[in-house]
């Protein structure tokens, strides 16, 4: 039966330590708005999908990346130390426990954590974070697997190793890899790389991570930002000085353009970051950024791959930049203090939820995927109008932010 959502307004004074288990706690009272979203369907349908693709998933030594244009499969790559991507699957399955309490899936979820453990001594790159934390992070929070904390803290040293004092911020890539730049590089990505170390400092490891975090939010705030709050992709930074030496794109449609996903990153990033640091002013950055990604969506909330690409009613969308706002957006609905941007922000993520579970984006019936149509990289000529799994893993993670404001409510 079709059920119509009440949305919450969440009154906060006191959010802001929330735990990465987003056991969300605060006051909150009811508004009048009401939406299609069907959030108990939607863990079903999730769980379905994973029904349907986990025993197709059987090489260990991989992870699923992508499903490509009209295919079905997930296409699985190896796990290997320069692929950031490993660590969305056991993530995915990590939180499917965590709504379903089904134990099949953390034995799943421990399964495709655990193969990777060697990756905790990789500095050859700062996706260090992202392979480690939604999995072993979310083993340790969600499945109480404790064991897991020497393997997080030494990641944690691993990424640290990368932070370059002079600039002031952890370096992204290997040049060799990314010949285009020469020498320091930093990208927008990054940011979501520093709660990894913001859980370290508060879990045994030095409180110099802690102190690095912080210092790369506040560099990558004061020089990857235009003054309409939209981001650029990749700054180049002397080694030496720290002084920004350009300002480029991967992934974007041009150098100068916004790449949608690159805001995203921010939003979440700087979310994230007030959550463990209580400063108000990574709060407002956060406000602003995400005011400017809003003023720049189309109807559907579902953004382009990036903003400035012309003609656009030929372009693709990416699913995977409106998954990951919409679970930034969520706890961002909990941080605020105005009762009136609690109420806009919760909003904009519902009506980003219905358009991603509705048949436009939905991979249901079509596919193995929570989500269809993300772009990847199309100014690389590949991961064009996708499934991708990093879309599905911040898709299901904000149905499960959105499940713990529910109960607490």
């Amino acid at each position: 039966m079709k059920l119509f959502f009440v949305s919450l307004l969440i009154c906060l004074a006191s959010c802001q330590n929330l735990s990465k288990k987003k056991n969300i706690k605060e006051e909150s009272k009811l508004s009048t708005k009401v939406y299609s979203f069907d959030l108990d369907k939607e863990i079903k349908n999730c769980e379905a999908q994973l029904n349907q693709a986990v025993p197709k998933l059987t090489d260990l030594t991989k992870h699923p990346r992508l499903i490509e244009t009209n295919e079905t499969a997930w296409k699985e790559i190896p796990n290997g130390r320069l692929v950031w991507t490993s660590g969305f699957y056991p993530g995915i399955l990590w939180y499917m426990y965590d709504l379903s309490k089904d134990d099949k899936w953390k034995k799943e979820a421990i399964k495709r954590t655990e193969v990777f453990e060697d990756f905790k001594t990789i500095t050859e790159h700062h996706d260090i974070g992202f392979m480690m934390f939604p999995a072993y992070g979310n083993g340790y929070l969600l499945g109480d697997k404790k064991e897991y904390k020497d393997i997080l803290l030494t990641s944690a040293q691993s990424l640290a190793s990368r932070y370059n004092p002079n600039v002031g911020t952890i370096r992204s890539w290997s040049n060799k890899m990314h010949p285009r730049w020469q020498q320091h590089i930093t990208i927008i990505d990054n940011m979501l790389n520093l709660e990894l170390l913001f859980w370290a400092a508060k879990n045994g490891g030095s409180k110099e991570y802690y102190d690095i975090a912080v210092k790369h939010a506040e560099t990558t705030m004061a020089n990857h930002f235009r003054p309409d709050y939209t981001s650029w992709h990749v700054i180049e930074y002397d080694s030496i000085s720290g002084k920004v030496l350009n300002r480029h794109t991967k992934q974007g449609y041009a150098d100068d353009s916004r790449w949608s996903r690159g805001q995203a990153w921010g939003i979440y990033g700087y979310t994230m970051v007030y959550r463990e640091t209580g400063d108000k002013i990574f709060l407002d950055f956060a406000v602003k950024i995400t005011d400017k990604y809003l003023e720049l969506l189309p109807e559907d909330y579902i953004p382009h791959w990036d903003f400035d690409v012309p003609n656009k009613d030929t372009e693709e969308r990416d699913a995977s930049a409106a998954a990951v706002v919409a679970s930034g957006l969520l706890e961002l609905s909990t941080l605020v203090e105005d009762k009136n941007k609690q109420e806009q922000y919760f909003d904009a993520a519902m009506r980003m939820l219905e358009s991603l579970s509705s048949d436009a984006y939905s991979g249901v019936g079509k596919a193995d995927s929570f989500l269809l149509h993300s772009t990847g990289a199309k100014s690389l000529g590949h991961e064009i109008d996708v499934a991708l799994i990093y879309a599905d893993y911040y898709y299901i993670e904000a149905l499960d932010r959105l499940k713990k404001m529910e109960l607490a409510n």
